[in-house]
């Protein structure tokens, strides 16, 4: 019922959003719906090539993650469990809701709930850093095009959170600060699961050249991100500096992670229609820019869902043969 309950809710905030953002600017849905039309068919292809691209390259991410932590699994049978993610996150709140399902489906075929939950928190973490990575220095070269106290305060916030993250996981001090805590008699069997989880991802310390390599490819795929919704534009006719997609893109990514919308349907839509308004982008081609970037994880994520649909009966026999984990490398 709770799960149900909080579905519903949630549903109902993009919903809300949605209509809140169609009122409030008085967006004519039947305008809005030939600006989508009309786009450029050459500019969403390409769009959608780069979508891909960034895509591939996050699988990359989350496999470099899994090979330190003794998780081996079939490398078809890793992607078909990552597009699976990718495709309930279209359904579940934010991309978070993805990532519950990829540990779902791996921690029973594995039985190693612990080192699979750390590596998804890892590539979700990683992602986080190579936005950052790649907010910085674009906000540094474009401070003048975007004198902005929103999008200042936005950027100062990201960044202070993914510090506070990263203190909590790797500073000594700090874990085991942290670990102490959870170590209380009153937290229970809870907080025997969390430290051991967190000592999980603490491990991952000693990798250093491994999360150095995959916070160079996050920023990759931070770069890349920008380019495909960039591409949208050019289809709907806007015409604007690169740099805004370098600057706004991040910051949007990091609040739609926020689990209070299905897919981040709706807070996206309204925070495209207010960081792109800064520079002259009316909200009505910033809504279809948003629709049609949500188009794009919405296609990906079905051919995903196919996959991941047709292989039900094969993983489930895996998951009765156990012993075969052991005997199968990448």
């Amino acid at each position: 019922m709770k799960k149900i309950v909080s579905l519903f809710l949630r549903i109902s905030i993009s919903v809300i959003l949605l209509v809140f953002l169609f009122k409030l600017n008085k967006i004519n849905l039947p305008d809005l719906a030939e600006d989508i039309k009309g786009a450029g068919k050459f500019y969403l292809v390409a769009g959608f090539s780069v979508f891909v691209i960034a895509y591939i390259l996050g699988f990359l991410r989350w496999w470099m993650l899994l090979r330190p932590s003794g998780i081996k699994i079939p490398l078809k049978r890793l992607i078909i469990s990552y597009l699976g993610g990718n495709f309930f996150s279209i359904f579940l709140p934010s991309t978070i809701g993805g990532d519950l399902v990829r540990v779902a489906d791996l921690s029973g075929y594995t039985k190693k709930t612990k080192e699979v939950i750390a590596t998804v928190f890892l590539d979700r973490l990683s992602g986080y850093v190579g936005l950052v990575m790649v907010i910085i220095p674009a906000f540094l070269l474009g401070a003048s095009l975007v004198k902005d106290k929103v999008v200042l305060s936005s950027i100062v916030a990201i960044i202070g959170l993914l510090v506070i993250i990263l203190l909590i996981l790797f500073n000594r001090f700090v874990y085991f600060m942290i670990n102490r805590f959870f170590t209380l008699p009153w937290m229970g069997r809870a907080g025997g699961v969390i430290n051991s989880l967190h000592m999980e991802i603490h491990m991952f310390r000693n990798h250093k050249k491994l999360l150095v390599c995959n916070f160079i490819l996050s920023a990759i795929i931070q770069l890349i991100s920008p380019v495909s919704v960039f591409f949208i534009a050019l289809s709907l006719g806007i015409r604007i500096k690169f740099l805004y997609f370098l600057i706004f893109l991040p910051v949007i990514g990091a609040i739609t992670l926020l689990p209070i919308a299905i897919g981040g349907l709706g807070l996206r839509e309204n925070l495209f229609a207010v960081y792109f308004a800064k520079v002259g982008v009316t909200k009505q081609l910033a809504v279809a820019m948003s629709l049609l970037s949500f188009s794009f994880i919405v296609i990906y994520g079905a051919i995903g869902g196919l996959f991941y649909v047709l292989t039900v009966h094969n993983r489930r026999l895996q998951r009765n043969q156990p012993s075969s984990v052991q005997k199968t490398t990448f």
